[in-house]
């Protein structure tokens, strides 16, 4: 439908949107010039999103008048999680216990990569142990790097040793098709995880627990 034809609310609804993804996507914060140049709309109707967004305390406006996201996002994340955490629990057990390894979803918080659900494998003598609520920059550690190198067109698996603890192997892959999630599942070992079917058997899981995501958002 044009834009020009489309119902007022639901045009002032996308706008509202584009603003919380402009400022998402901005740590530093946005201007209302920004805001409006990037929008094509006049600084009023920004101050009028703004002011709305404001008032739900999903964005905030610090002493140097630029936007940023607020605590109400915040509170939407922590609601989303156990929705997360039962797609991708079932799955991560079943490629723990497959390879032998912890298994992890992580998700992007900014500039950080968070493990939300963590499973370790039932019958290794040594695993490594990996804290749900972990963070680590997403320039660092497969989970972050698979997340990173997804959003620039190279969805593939990526494998890493020693960027997070010495000694621990990680192997992650971008969770596909999942509109506003950008997540990875992964697995950290002892040992080298370049043998032959585990990349396979990640870029799998990650599927699966889209697929789940995606079936869990169907109305019925």
């Amino acid at each position: 439908m044009d834009e020009r034809t489309r119902p007022e609310t639901a045009q002032t609804l996308d706008r509202g949107l584009t603003v919380l993804q402009l400022v998402s996507a901005s740590p530093s914060g946005l201007t209302i010039s920004a805001l409006a140049e990037a929008l094509g709309v006049s600084r009023a109707v920004v101050y009028r999103l703004v002011a709305t967004l404001q008032a739900r305390d999903f964005v905030t406006r610090g002493v140097d008048a630029r936007v940023r996201l607020g605590l109400g996002v915040t509170r939407l994340q922590l609601a989303v999680r156990p929705v997360l955490a039962a797609a991708a629990g079932p799955v991560l057990r079943a490629l723990a216990d497959r390879i032998g390894a912890t298994a992890h979803l992580s998700i992007a918080e900014g500039e950080q990569a968070l493990a939300l659900v963590v499973v370790e494998p039932t019958w290794t003598d040594l695993h490594v142990s990996y804290r749900v609520g972990s963070r680590h920059p997403l320039t660092r550690g497969a989970a972050g790097r698979a997340i990173l190198e997804a959003g620039q067109g190279a969805p593939g698996p990526v494998l890493t040793s020693g960027e997070l603890q010495q000694g621990a192997h990680g192997l992650a892959a971008p969770v596909p098709g999942v509109p506003g999630l950008e997540a990875s599942v992964g697995v950290v070992a002892t040992s080298p995880l370049d043998a032959p079917g585990v990349g396979e058997a990640v870029m799998a899981a990650a599927a699966e627990v889209a697929a789940n995501l995606t079936s869990a958002r169907r109305p019925g």
